[in-house]
């Protein structure tokens, strides 16, 4: 169990002073510091061998549901600040900077405080839906904006995770590439569909909704901290030893306002937080699995590889999400 920490009071402050912003496009619930309760988290058995780092996709994300425009930027670096995690790897997509929106500057800040960036594609092209020269083009024209800005990283993270699906050549095809251009693949093991949580956030702002902050705070720390055991499990399981994770997370409202309380969660429960250049150092990155399906995160297709089950976390299911949001967010 974990308490709301003091930098969940000031937002709490914070989204108080929204409330009448937004009242004509979103009615958000915040408890008064009193009524706010400690963040529910699953009892689990610690391990000093849980290591994890964290990551950021879509960045510049668009607005979200809670935060008026620019403040995301700051607020999320200090709760990576306030939550101790050091470095952070943010995977970007150039295509949707322009000139006048600020987003290069923001993409600039996240190096200037130590994070590192790394390529997402320009435009965020799914390589299932398109060819794998064009998926490379892509590649391309977000590696030629992010050439000579500080802290690049040679990554590359697959936009949806879909490294090829079923098609084997496609998928070989855009591995020759990564090598040729000096491209590591940067690879997650822990998600939880934090995006999907954010849409039906925005869903329930536009439709007027009341949503009772605690339990949106709970639900994502909760399910984070479930996945990151759950995928510590996978790999003990196919493995027989405990890599280095990596979180997924995107640019969203949800990371700036809660990730600090996730990190205070994983290190209550005996995780360890880690660069992301550690995570990368780590002999998995060198694992490439073959599999029928080159799709999720790095654990599961090598327990697919393996033959080893129960791969997928549940919280994933969009079926399970909407039921559990609708139910603690949203009180339906």
């Amino acid at each position: 169990m974990i308490g709301l920490s003091p930098r969940s009071f000031a937002l709490l402050a914070l989204l108080g002073a929204l409330v009448f912003v937004l009242a004509t496009s979103l009615r958000l619930e915040t408890p008064s510091r009193a009524e706010s309760g400690p963040v529910a988290v699953p009892e689990t058995t610690t391990s000093s061998d849980k290591r994890i780092a964290f990551s950021f996709d879509d960045v510049p994300r668009d607005p979200g549901a809670f935060l008026r425009d620019g403040e995301r930027p700051g607020l999320l670096l200090e709760a990576l600040r306030h939550g101790g995690i050091e470095q952070a790897a943010f995977f970007v997509n150039p295509g949707r900077i322009t000139e006048s929106d600020g987003d290069a500057d923001t993409v600039l800040r996240y190096a200037a405080a130590g994070h590192v960036l790394a390529n997402h594609t320009a435009d965020h092209s799914k390589l299932s839906a398109v060819s794998a020269g064009r998926f490379l083009a892509d590649i391309d024209a977000a590696q030629v904006w992010l050439d000579g800005k500080p802290n690049l990283r040679p990554w590359f993270r697959f936009p949806y995770l879909d490294e090829g699906g079923t098609n084997r050549t496609k998928r070989d095809a855009v591995r020759a590439g990564l090598q040729k251009r000096g491209l590591l693949n940067g690879y997650v093991t822990v998600d939880a569909s934090d995006w999907y949580m954010e849409n039906l956030a925005l869903a329930a702002a536009k439709q007027g909704k009341i949503m009772d902050w605690n339990a949106l705070r709970d639900l994502f720390v909760e399910s984070y901290l479930e996945s990151a055991n759950f995928s510590d499990d996978l790999a003990r399981r196919t493995l027989g030893r405990a890599p280095v994770q990596m979180i997924l997370l995107h640019e969203t409202d949800l990371a700036a306002m809660f990730v600090d309380d996730l990190a205070i969660a994983l290190k209550e429960d005996g995780w360890t937080i880690v660069t992301a250049d550690e995570a990368y150092a780590d002999p998995m990155v060198s694992m490439i699995p073959d599999v029928e399906m080159a799709d999720g995160t790095r654990t599961q297709m090598l327990a697919a590889e393996r033959g080893v089950g129960n791969r997928w976390y549940m919280r994933n299911d969009q079926k399970v999400a909407k039921k559990l949001f609708a139910e603690r967010v949203l009180r339906e």
